[in-house]
This record gives C-alpha cells, structure tokens and sequence, in this order.
C-alpha cells in the first residue's frame, strides 16, 4: 500500500531523533452472535491510548492498545507495486494473557487486520504525529501451540492484504433466476438453459430438407 507521512514525521525523521513501535488491530467476531470484537497490540510495555490513520477514511482515530513488548514479532512488509496480494505473519506469546484469551474466546477466520507505524520521539516519549497504516488485510490462518512443561507456546497469525480481493472470483452463474434478483422485469438470461437446443433452418421454416439443402449451400 501507498505510505504517505506527515510532515511532523519526515522533519523528525531528519533529525534523526525517532523511535519506532508497532501497533496491530484486529476485529474478531464473537462466536455466538457474530458481532466484532477489536482489540489493540503495541510492541512496547502498559496500556497506551493513541492515534492512528483510520486507512478506510484517511482520518485520525483515537484507540485504546495492550502492551506486549518484545512478546510480539511482525515480518517484513515490504512496499509492493501493483495488485500483488502481500503475505504477512504476525507471532504471538501467549504469555500475553490478553492475547492468549483474545484468541481463543472469539473467532479470528477472515478477521480484519490493520497494522500501523507510530515514531516516538525519546525526549517526550509522545508520538510525533498519528502512526501511519502500512498493511490492511484479513487473518488467513491462525496456528495455536500449547506448549508441554518446559517448552514454548506461540500464536502464529498468516494475513493476506486486502489485495487478495481483487484476485476473487464471481461465484455466480449467468441464469434467469440470479438476474432477476437485480431485476424482477429483467429476462436477458430467461432462455440460457434451453436456447443451445434451438434449431435454425434456412429457406422453409421446419423443413429438416431445406435446413440440410441450406448446410451443403454453405459448405457443411
């Protein structure tokens, strides 16, 4: 996706006085009656409320976020041209309790993901400007490992970006019955199953001689 920073952000990058951190947002939906369920992540320490670029409306949103730390990895997103659908794996701990319960309270298939970059500047420890989108998309699949006694436990979370719509295909068939949804007067497609029966004859109408005599006419 297109990134585009602030002014703020570019005359801090210059004097070279900034820190990053991620935030990751994601909206589950509840299993027993579907409505969303958003929850925040940052990868520094406590509960912070800050701003981000709401990517669908361009506007700055205020969002509350949990503190994971280092307990959550982020692969490369790199900058993509074109409508190549883009892969990224989110990594998890679950010695985030938050996080450990988060996903697996609610259902994450197809859930929507926006990942954001926040510059901090050290000396206030406040963000210069609202951290900026640079990855939108939908969890494709999550993976769970409860550790055993002694070992490590991991969510590991593959996103495909919202590209991937692009590449879908329309799982409608052309009937009369699917256009007369748009269109209850609509009868384009009111002879699709038939109309490769149909019979055309050349010369006398119903002649089967005329329509073998018009076949030989035409070279057949």
């Amino acid at each position: 996706m297109t990134r585009s920073l602030s002014a703020e952000n570019n005359t801090a990058l210059q004097q070279r006085i900034l820190q990053p951190r991620d935030f990751v947002w994601v909206i589950a939906r509840d299993r027993t009656d579907g409505s969303p369920v958003p929850t925040g992540l940052w990868s520094d320490l406590g509960p912070i409320t800050a701003s981000v670029i709401d990517p669908d409306t361009g506007g700055s949103q205020s969002r509350s976020w949990l503190g994971a730390g280092g307990l959550i990895q982020i692969s490369d997103i790199p900058l993509l041209t074109g409508l190549a659908a883009q892969t990224v794996t989110l990594t998890w701990s679950q010695l985030v309790q938050e996080t450990n319960d988060y996903v697996r309270t609610y259902d994450l298939k197809q859930a929507q993901v926006q990942i954001f970059r926040g510059l901090f500047n050290p000396g206030t420890r406040q963000m210069v400007a609202p951290a900026f989108p640079r990855f939108v998309g939908f969890v494709d699949k999550i993976n769970i490992i409860t550790p055993k006694e002694n070992a490590n436990g991991s969510v590991t979370v593959t996103c495909n970006s919202h590209t991937q719509e692009m590449t879908r295909y329309n799982p409608d068939t052309r009937s009369d019955a699917s256009q007369r949804l748009r269109s209850t007067s609509d009868n384009f497609f009111q002879d699709t199953t038939v109309v490769g029966d149909w019979q055309l004859f050349w010369g006398k109408a119903g002649s089967a001689t005329a329509s073998a005599t018009a076949a030989q006419a035409m070279g057949g």
